[in-house]
């Protein structure tokens, strides 16, 4: 009975580095191939050992890759790239042929953490969310530029809505002569504007199309840009198996240090995706400071703010609302508002 093989895979942006190790964690093969996915599958299926695992980094071209392999039935697994950067740091020499050595190692061995794939529909909604968030980004930077070119002359934008912006430099500079300079940011941060809220208008629409985020839409707090994050992100609920881990999937649980009789909990771990996390956070602000109707989730966020101070509350509702979202998703519920309790009366 021949034995089963692991293929390790170092993916660049123009090359993959092939490594086939067996049982006994021999190199048995090696190849250096292009990052053409259907030339990286077509060899792999060829090999004349059984394949047991193939592993390669989550990062550039993994989930194109990734997509071509399973549709062959290579056994194909994407690893967490802290996981894989953490045990390929023991090499002495970081080459990219050692890398794919390691990585076939970690296969042999099942040292690896897996990482999930997205799938085509969540990859393409996470594009144009990027997307928007790179245009506010850009957004951002431009306005704040336009202030501080003003403010260098003396000149005080102050608090304007994004409408007066525009007119209210102009204002300013129709005299001097910024006007050249800061016509040309304005017509940059008009532009900007534009295919940034072309694409927040694509977004509500997808979101109104789509049953699951419109359920997620009734939490209080809850927008579209936070309903459709939240599928993209989790994609699958399933790969949860329970509600209460996505929370540590986003990074909102603290950090713990125990060794000893040293047992702590520090700060959030920050891990995971920061996109979503600071989504939630935001809709945790929401939630917490302007929806005025009572909910039972905003009732227990009061409490924690009380008890434990508001920023925590803000964290602790964040990760509420993350766990809310999943257990909705699983059960194709909409969300329980609670039932509000009498006030009682004073004793007579």
């Amino acid at each position: 009975m021949s034995q089963s093989h692991y293929i390790g895979l170092d993916v660049s942006a123009r090359t993959v580095n092939l490594c086939v190790v067996d049982h006994d964690g021999r190199v048995v093969h090696e190849r250096k191939l292009s990052s053409n996915p259907d030339e990286i599958a077509q060899h792999i299926v060829s090999l004349p050992f059984p394949i047991a695992r193939v592993g390669l980094e989550a990062g550039m071209l993994s989930q194109y890759i990734f997509g071509r392999l399973v549709e062959d039935a290579v056994p194909v697994i994407c690893v967490e790239t802290r996981h894989m950067k953490a045990a390929l740091s023991a090499q002495l020499n970081k080459t990219d042929r050692h890398d794919a050595r390691g990585i076939a190692q970690m296969m042999r061995v099942g040292l690896f953490k897996p990482v999930h794939v997205k799938s085509p529909t969540s990859q393409r909604l996470r594009t144009i969310l990027t997307a928007r968030q790179l245009l506010r980004n850009k957004l951002q930077d431009v306005e704040n530029e336009i202030r501080g070119l003003i403010r260098n002359f003396g000149y005080h934008l102050g608090k304007v809505t994004a409408r007066d912006f525009e007119p209210r430099v102009r204002e300013l500079i129709a005299d001097t002569d910024l006007y050249v300079v800061a016509d040309a940011l304005l017509l940059a941060r008009r532009s900007l504007r534009e295919q940034f809220s072309r694409l927040d208008d694509l977004l509500v629409r997808l979101a109104r199309q789509d049953d699951v985020t419109r359920r997620f839409m009734t939490v209080p707090g809850v927008g579209p840009l936070v309903a459709l994050t939240f599928r993209a992100t989790v994609d699958v609920p399933s790969r949860f198996a329970r509600s209460r881990t996505v929370g540590a999937h986003f990074g909102l649980t603290p950090r713990k240090q125990q060794s000893g009789e040293v047992d702590r909990s520090g700060r959030i771990s920050r891990w995971g995706d920061d996109m979503m996390r600071s989504l939630l956070y935001e809709a945790a602000q929401v939630l917490l400071t302007r929806v005025k109707r009572w909910s039972a989730l905003k009732a227990w966020a009061a409490q924690v703010s009380r008890r434990r101070g508001h920023k925590k509350a803000i964290i602790a509702l964040a990760r509420k609302i993350a766990v809310i979202l999943h257990r909705m998703w699983v059960d194709g519920t909409e969300f329980d508002w609670g039932k509000k309790p009498e006030a009682t009366s004073p004793a007579a």
